[in-house]
């Protein structure tokens, strides 16, 4: 008899925590989706904002006034082109 009673509150209780853990799993699938689409959608906004920033880039070093403050660097010559010199 309690042997019974055992089993019966056994197979209940597997399959109460059976469901539990699907709708907890269908939960984390679900998460894990929106998650994917959102790392989707930043990278994109981000491939568009550095060619933003290029652009600026660009239209900054052409600028007259931005040149007037900020002179342009000069080159550096290599540890080649030091070798190479006569001295």
């Amino acid at each position: 008899m309690k042997a019974d009673i055992f089993f019966f509150i056994s197979s209940i209780v597997s399959v109460v925590l059976a469901i539990l853990l699907s709708v907890v799993l269908f939960y984390f699938i679900k998460a894990g989706k929106n998650l994917y689409h959102i790392s989707e959608k930043l990278q994109e906004h981000f491939k568009e904002s550095e060619e933003f920033v290029l652009d600026l880039k660009d239209r900054l070093e052409e600028n007259m006034i931005f040149r007037l403050f900020f002179p342009p660097a000069r080159k550096r010559k290599s540890a080649k082109d030091k070798d190479a010199e006569p001295k």
